[in-house]
């Protein structure tokens, strides 16, 4: 259906009209578990440029993958880069090959009631629970397809296998954390951005409701539980880790190529990691401290 839409002939994406990197308006797709960054990356990008517009449209992956085959559609960011037959696919229609670059590393967090007894996880016990083995406790995620968590869970930790009939959908990252805070036995599985900067006060409110749990370090000597903190996504201590991709089919020089430099550069960057993800494109020193009394 996509090539359909190019079936009398690509042609390559032109520059809108009197647009440069500093001026002009460009409608971007982007998975919608990201919001909170999001908006403050064009936040700032905004306030440096004022003549530039980004309007961002927050949906699932698998949306923002098929708004990039669109003409209204120049950038995306998701989870993972094109594919080899989708890179064709743009080559053939738009005569050009997209852009991407990672911008960050995110952690998958599994939060539980503030009741829960189980605090602690195997990636052995998740993947059970993800399968619909285990049934004493109650899995929620934000969406049970298209969404980039829901393509972690089945493609990383279920090897493949479709998730089990026991698994819930929540509409959004925000109700998966809702969902766990009023149910003992819900566990929930979240980007960290969520819940990971305890400076701001909705973070703070939703760690007054449930728990961070700790999941098994697969790299560690010993039996070892780790948190998504970003040492330990750094450290690749914490195993449920996952990137960020800018996905741009511009092919000039306009408002997208500016914004996905904005976000590789140094500001970009220090964005990212005050919202708790990893930066890929700075260089940041993880340091061992001590506290003596």
């Amino acid at each position: 259906m996509l090539v359909s839409c190019h079936s009398g002939g690509g042609q390559a994406a032109k520059a809108p009209s009197q647009e440069t990197p500093t001026s002009g308006t460009i409608n971007i797709s982007v998975d919608e578990s990201f919001r909170p960054v999001i908006d403050s990356q064009i936040k700032v990008f905004e306030s440096s440029f004022p003549n530039a517009i980004i309007v961002p449209h927050y949906k699932p992956e698998a949306q923002c993958l098929r708004d990039l085959a669109t003409d209204s559609t120049r950038m995306i960011i998701v989870t993972r880069g094109l594919s080899d037959q989708e890179q064709k696919f743009y080559q053939d229609s738009f005569y050009l090959t997209p852009q991407e670059q990672p911008l960050a590393y995110d952690a998958i967090a599994v939060i539980v009631n503030n009741q829960s007894k189980d605090s602690i996880f195997e990636i052995s016990d998740i993947r059970r629970l993800l399968d619909g083995t285990d049934t004493h406790l109650q899995p929620v995620m934000d969406g049970v397809s298209a969404t980039s968590t829901v393509r972690y869970a089945i493609d990383s930790i279920l090897q493949g296998k479709p998730l089990g009939k026991n698994v819930t959908a929540a509409r959004s990252s925000e109700e998966v954390i809702k969902y766990v805070a009023n149910n003992p036995r819900a566990v929930g599985f979240v980007g960290v951005l969520w819940i990971g900067d305890q400076d701001d006060p909705n973070h703070s409110n939703f760690l007054k409701e449930v728990n961070i749990a700790g999941v098994r370090c697969t790299s560690c000597l010993g039996p070892t539980y780790v948190k998504p903190y970003q040492a330990n996504i750094a450290l690749k201590r914490y195993p449920l880790v996952r990137r960020l991709y800018y996905v741009l089919k511009e092919n000039f020089s306009g408002v997208g190529s500016n914004f996905a430099n904005f976000l590789q550069f140094e500001r970009g960057q220090l964005i990212f990691s005050k919202a708790y993800l990893w930066p890929t494109k700075m260089s940041f020193q993880v340091r061992d401290t001590q506290i003596s009394n």
